[in-house]
């Protein structure tokens, strides 16, 4: 069997993927800056001006969009639960080594529970250099393809991560309605995503 040719285009027509197409040959194609156009080894199909080769042969200019497909509840929620049940597995992990070194049953309760809250503080840490790092999100967002913007779709700084996640605490303490508040918004923002000016974004589905 031949390895698939890394020259090789799919152009989505009408909602449908046409192709495979040689490069030369897009050339004789309608392709428009917005076609949606994938080659082997990308995760998901691109715009036509997001690809260099494209704009090099077609003469597009790169067009910075910002983002129209934004996380839904349940996809944030389930994201969650994935970065919490990861740090919890580590925490009991940990639990475990230290009954080693712990024999007493009353010491052995105390060290389960004593630093159990520190699971939700490394939660906030690990969320602040995650989602401002090159993923631009934690492990469990990464599982679902959603990752945290600005308002334009680009990657936030550190101190922008910093204020999303430290203001997380205005969504709870009104009985989570700063979660809940994300029904009533066009972007699906928190409280905390509009008060640090961010998006969690999806990818889009074709």
């Amino acid at each position: 069997m031949n390895p698939t040719n890394p020259d090789q285009y799919t152009i989505v027509v009408n909602g449908k993927p046409e192709g495979p197409y040689s490069l030369t040959e897009l050339k004789d194609l309608n392709i428009k800056p917005n076609t949606f156009i994938r080659k082997p080894g990308m995760d998901d199909y691109k715009e036509a001006h997001a690809m260099e080769e494209l704009r090099e042969l077609l003469g597009f200019t790169f067009q910075k969009t910002a983002p129209q497909y934004f996380a839904s509840f349940d996809q944030r929620l389930l994201a969650s639960v994935i970065d919490h049940f990861m740090i919890f597995g580590i925490y009991i992990v940990i639990i475990l080594i230290s009954f080693i070194f712990i024999e007493g049953k009353d010491q052995r309760i105390m060290a389960v529970t004593t630093p159990f809250p520190m699971i939700f503080i490394v939660k906030i840490i690990y969320s602040i250099f995650a989602e401002s790092s090159l993923r631009q999100g934690t492990l469990g967002k990464r599982i679902l393809s959603i990752k945290v913007t600005d308002l334009e779709g680009s990657r936030i700084s550190f101190g922008k991560s910093l204020a999303r996640n430290l203001c997380r605490m205005f969504s709870v303490l009104p009985l989570f309605f700063g979660y809940l508040y994300c029904f009533l918004n066009k972007k699906n923002q928190c409280w905390h995503d509009i008060a640090a000016e961010t998006l969690v974004v999806k990818d889009r589905l074709i």
